[in-house]
C-alpha cells in the first residue's frame, strides 16, 4: 500500500476466511493498495557474494507466490509482482512494508543505517529473513547497530501481539530451503534453533521483525514445487501475513 501510513487499516482490508480463498486477481484497472518492496544492499563480502547480489535471493518467484497468496487469503488488493528499492531512494517512504533477504550479508553505510532510521521512525516496517548461524548474526547486528545503536534487540514471546493479528502462528517451527527440507534437514551452519526477534521504537510499536535460522523466502518461493511441504509454506504465508497487517494498523 503506497502512501501514508494508515492506522486502523484492517477496517479496510476486510480479511476473508480460508474457505472463501479461491484465486483472486486484483482489478486491473486498480491500482494496487499493497506492493512488497524488497531492499537493495551491497554485499558485506562474507561468502564471495551471491551472483547478482545476496539481496536477489528467491526473486522474483517468492514475492511473486506470496503476493497470490495475500490476494486469497486476504481482501488486500495486492500487486502481482515485487518492487525494488534502496535506502538512498526517494521513493522508500511509499513502501511502508520493507523485506530484506540474506541480511548475514548485508553491509549498511552510515547513510543508508540513518535513511532506515527514518524510515523506521517514521512509520515503517523491516521483515528480514534467511540467515543462519553465528557468523551471519555477527554481521546482520554490525550493520543494525548503525541503524539504531541504542535499541535492544529482544525475543518474541509466543503471546506476541504480531503473531496473532489473522494467524495463531506461535509454534516453534523452523522452516527451511527446499534443499534442507527435501533431506529432512532443517538448519544450515550453526543455526540449529529457530529465533524470532525484534525491535521496538519508544511508543513500543515493533518496527523490525527478525527471522533468523530460518527461510521463508524458499518457503514462498517453492509453494507451488511438490518436494516442498505444504504446511511449511503455509505457515510462511502466515507469518507474513501477520507482519503485513500489523505493521499496517500500528
Amino acid at each position: 500500500m503506497k502512501g501514508p501510513y494508515l492506522a486502523g487499516a484492517i477496517a479496510l482490508f476486510g480479511l476473508c476466511s480460508l474457505a472463501s480463498s479461491s484465486s483472486r486477481a486484483p482489478e486491473a484497472s486498480r491500482e494496487a493498495e499493497f506492493e512488497f518492496a524488497r531492499l537493495i544492499y551491497q554485499d558485506s563480502g562474507y561468502g564471495g557474494g551471491r551472483g547478482r547480489g545476496s539481496w536477489t535471493v528467491d526473486m522474483p518467484d517468492a514475492e511473486i507466490h506470496l503476493l497470490g497468496g495475500i490476494r486469497r487469503l486476504t481482501r488486500i488488493n495486492a500487486a502481482t509482482e515485487g518492487e525494488v528499492v534502496a535506502a538512498t531512494d526517494e521513493d522508500l517512504f511509499e513502501y511502508p512494508f520493507l523485506y530484506a533477504v540474506e541480511v548475514g550479508h548485508w553491509y549498511l553505510s552510515d547513510e543508508e543505517a540513518a535513511r532506515l532510521r527514518e524510515y523506521l521512525l517514521r512509520g515503517g516496517f523491516l521483515m528480514v529473513d534467511d540467515f543462519h548461524g553465528s557468523l551471519e548474526w555477527e554481521i546482520f547486528t554490525e550493520s543494525m547497530r548503525r541503524i539504531f545503536p541504542d535499541r535492544p534487540i529482544v525475543d518474541l514471546a509466543d503471546t506476541n501481539e504480531v503473531f496473532h493479528v489473522l494467524y495463531d502462528v506461535d509454534q516453534r517451527t523452523q522452516i527451511p530451503n527446499i534443499g534442507n527440507a527435501i533431506r529432512g534437514q532443517t538448519w544450515e551452519k550453526d543455526g540449529y534453533d529457530p529465533y524470532w526477534r525484534g525491535i521496538y521504537d519508544d511508543a513500543g510499536r515493533l518496527v523490525v521483525a527478525i527471522n533468523f535460522n530460518m527461510d521463508l523466502g524458499d518457503a514462498w518461493e517453492h509453494a507451488d514445487d511438490p518436494r516442498y511441504p505444504v504446511r511449511l509454506t503455509n505457515l510462511a504465508y502466515h507469518f507474513a501475513i501477520d507482519y503485513l497487517l500489523y505493521a499496517m494498523t500500528h
